[in-house]
């Protein structure tokens, strides 16, 4: 009986094909280098909340990487009706690989989305955090139309600073991509982060350098308030 093979050369362009794919059917492959399952604890536990309090629709949900899942949104937003659905580590092709499980169902108005830097940490170029950016966008927006995503740049900070420069040119991008679809709002926090030197404010950060503390997510909250309005 005679088989079918594929010739050695001609592996890597169907490995190309079948990633196009993925992407145009908005199909999210796991972060580079890490296992799909990854996250699935975190998933899990959201899920868990989900059923003791059943969604509401028409809220805020936070979504995105730590620091979305660090910030005390009760103590900044004591009035708005939100959920944090951040989960350290995270990149962007994550939170559209969960969408369907932790997002849709909640049906938000708005989504504060904040995801980026560990993409970049890990190698990514700042068109494939555009591109991941876009297939969330358009992942959601088949689902919910009408719901809001305000994106928050990708920050400056101490510990990751080798990466500044591929950072402001996704934010760019991405700033780009946002004036496309008035549903889509870029907020910019980077300005108001860095000294008069050009570098970031140390007293924005943990000690690691990379992390929030409560005077980074308080520029945060003020920069952020004015766009949390019902559109």
């Amino acid at each position: 009986m005679q088989t079918w093979q594929l010739k050695p050369g001609r592996w890597r362009w169907m490995l190309i094909l079948i990633g196009a794919a993925r992407v145009v059917c908005g199909l999210a492959l796991p972060a580079a280098g890490q296992p799909a399952e990854r996250f699935e604890k975190e998933i899990l536990a959201f899920e868990a909340q989900d059923r003791q309090r059943p969604p509401t629709p028409g809220g805020v949900m936070f979504l995105g990487s730590s620091s979305i899942r660090l910030w005390n949104l009760a103590q900044s937003f004591p009035e708005l009706p939100a959920v944090n659905r951040g989960f350290g580590g995270s990149h962007i092709a994550d939170s559209v690989r969960v969408a369907e499980r932790i997002v849709i169902p909640h049906q938000p108005r708005l989504i504060v989305f904040y995801a980026g830097d560990n993409d970049i940490a890990a190698g990514k170029t700042a068109d494939q955090v555009l591109a991941d950016y876009q297939v969330l966008v358009e992942k959601i927006h088949a689902r919910l139309p009408k719901t809001h995503i305000a994106f928050l740049a990708i920050k400056p900070c101490p510990s990751r600073w080798k990466f500044y420069d591929v950072q402001r040119q996704a934010n760019r991008l991405v700033e780009g991509f946002s004036k496309t679809d008035r549903r889509l709002v870029f907020v910019d926090v980077v300005k108001p982060m860095l000294q008069d030197d050009g570098t970031p404010r140390p007293e924005l950060f943990q000690p690691d350098k990379l992390h929030l503390n409560p005077t980074g997510y308080k520029l945060w909250t003020d920069i952020l308030t004015p766009h949390l309005a019902s559109p």
